[in-house]
């Protein structure tokens, strides 16, 4: 194959189109736009500003990758949106460029499915094999950690943490950092059990998957806390690497405020 620019889109001389890359019709692409070998823009897609993308990504119609942040503080920074490989972004997803508050960069990983009307806001760094379902939206600064899974019309409050392998459920709002391996749902989100149905799928041993159950009954059910969680688990023999990760997460996040770790930036 060959690449392909319809001779109905505009793309700038300057941007960088990688080999066997497909742009369809009415597509848009600005001149700091790169985009990798075999990534295939169907129609009606616009890149703007300053937009590095991997290869063999798939962008339906009407998506928008690399608007300014919708902040209001923004004042025309050169920032960015860096994408990784092998993506799926379904009809009119948008990705906005970063404000200045942090490093500049609003990124998405690799293997990601993205549904229609998915939102992701400036300064947000997505994982790998990350799904989020239709018009889920994700507020400014947000991290979303590996294979995290969001549900339809999930509202993620800015500066929250997505932690691994953690489901939310839909129609919620996930006002506090949501911890890792654990499923969550309502509004606001509460951990209601261990995602089971993902650690089971990817091939988690049965004691760390009761481990991290014996975690969320001591933390949720009986809340007898982080360190006494911690030293009863220990007592147990139950202190698998999957628990040290979720414990480590709760310490992040109790050092923050709000429920959200990251908030601690702010607060210095």
């Amino acid at each position: 194959m060959a690449t392909f620019i319809s001779k109905n889109a505009d793309v700038h001389p300057d941007a960088q189109i990688g080999q066997d890359a497909h742009i369809g019709p009415f597509c848009v692409v600005g001149p700091k736009a790169t985009i990798g070998d075999r990534t295939r823009l169907d129609n009606s897609v616009t890149i703007a500003g300053k937009v590095t993308i991997g290869s063999d990504n798939k962008f339906s119609p009407y998506c928008v990758i690399g608007g300014e942040p919708q902040d209001i503080s923004y004042s025309g920074a050169e920032t960015e949106v860096v994408i990784g490989d092998n993506n799926v972004f379904r009809e009119s997803v948008t990705v906005n460029r970063a404000s200045e508050k942090e490093d500049g960069i609003t990124s998405v990983g690799n293997d990601g499915y993205y549904m229609a009307c998915v939102h992701i806001a400036h300064d947000c760094k997505v994982g790998d094999r990350v799904v989020m379902a239709n018009a889920s939206v994700l507020g400014g600064h947000v991290h979303v950690h590996d294979r995290a899974t969001i549900s339809g019309m999930v509202a993620i409050h800015h500066f929250a943490s997505v932690g691994t392998y953690s489901f939310v459920g839909g129609v919620s709002r996930a006002l506090h950092d949501v911890p890792p391996y654990m499923l969550v749902e309502g509004v606001p989100t509460k951990p209601r059990c261990v995602n089971i149905v993902a650690l089971k799928r990817n091939d988690f041993p049965s004691d760390v998957i009761k481990a991290l159950t014996e975690a969320h009954k001591l933390l949720y059910r009986q809340k007898v806390g982080v360190d006494n969680a911690r030293e009863i688990l220990s007592g147990k023999q139950m202190l698998v690497p999957a628990v040290m990760t979720l414990f480590s997460f709760l310490d992040h996040q109790q050092a923050g405020r709000n429920g959200r770790g990251r908030d601690r930036r702010k607060a210095a």
